[in-house]
């Protein structure tokens, strides 16, 4: 049981570091199946995986996480 939870969370860690590369949905729904699975078991791990797709990227943007930062260009000021 340790081992398979160990292997879960390495797996979760590995998936993590790479949705850049992967498109960040697929890491989202790795770690909303993880936290599925360790809260509900299998359906969990369904349903997680389902809201992390769906709902991840406004999640994470919410809390700041990822997403595009506003940048205003610089005020021109008047010379005189």
């Amino acid at each position: 049981m340790i081992r398979s939870s160990l292997a879960i969370a390495a797996t979760a860690i590995a998936l993590a570091a790479t949705p850049a590369a992967a498109g960040e949905r697929i890491g989202d729904a790795a770690l909303g199946a993880l936290a599925g699975a360790v809260v509900l078991g299998p359906v969990g791990a369904v349903a997680g995986g389902v809201v992390g797709y769906v709902k991840g990227p406004n999640i994470a943007h919410g809390m700041g996480l990822k997403g595009h930062h506003a940048h205003r260009p610089p005020s021109k000021v008047a010379r005189q």
